[in-house]
Order: structure tokens, then C-alpha cells, then sequence
């Protein structure tokens, strides 16, 4: 088993950053991909960013050039820069070990105008 504790989130106002990280723990022989996904009240989890093993990035549209996903060991980091209230989520944390998929709880991101 894999567990992964996201750390980072809070209430900010527009144009404020936060960073989020999420360290993965347990039974692990080779992380694939670790990234973070959003959910906002009402709409469908999206992709926010994500980072694979050999250090290639992808990001949504909506926050390219404002956010900076990266990793190290077993945890994955995500600089949100210039945030906007529409980037207020839940933001999860995911990571594919070993061809399987984890999640994290989330951890509640607020942007106030």
C-alpha cells in the first residue's frame, strides 16, 4: 500500500501564492507519474499538472505560466503563483506506483477577490 499526505492549502487572496506537497509513503518500487487534480464545487475533477519519472511536465491550460509542478524523492510539489479565484478546489494529489493509481484526501484551496 501507498499513502500519500498533501500538505499546503489555505485561504489566500487573488494574485497571492500558495504551495502545495505531497509525499508518498509505504510500499513503493518505482513512481510513474505524480501530479494534482482539482475539484471544484459543482464540476468534474480536472487535471491540474502533472510530472512522470523522467521529469516531463504537463500542465491545464488554465494555469500555464502561473504554476510549477516538481518533484523530488517521493514527493511532488506544486508552486501556485498568482492565484485567482477560480482556482478555488479541492486539490488532490495522484501518483501511479508501480501501475497502480493513488489519491490523497485533498486539502482545500481558497481564493478570496
Amino acid at each position: 500500500q501507498v499513502q500519500l499526505v498533501e500538505s499546503g492549502g489555505g485561504l489566500v487572496q487573488a494574485g497571492g501564492s500558495l504551495r502545495l506537497s505531497c509525499a508518498a509513503s509505504g510500499s513503493i518500487f518505482r513512481i510513474y507519474t505524480m501530479g494534482w487534480y482539482r475539484q471544484a464545487p459543482g464540476k468534474q475533477r480536472e487535471l491540474v499538472a502533472v510530472i512522470t519519472r523522467g521529469g516531463n511536465t504537463n500542465y491545464a491550460d488554465s494555469v500555464k505560466g502561473r504554476f510549477t509542478i516538481s518533484s523530488a524523492k517521493n514527493t511532488v510539489y506544486l508552486q501556485m503563483n498568482s492565484l485567482k479565484p477560480e482556482d478555488t478546489a479541492v486539490y488532490y494529489c495522484n501518483t501511479n506506483v508501480d501501475l497502480h493509481d493513488y489519491w490523497g484526501q485533498g486539502t482545500q484551496v481558497t481564493v478570496s477577490s
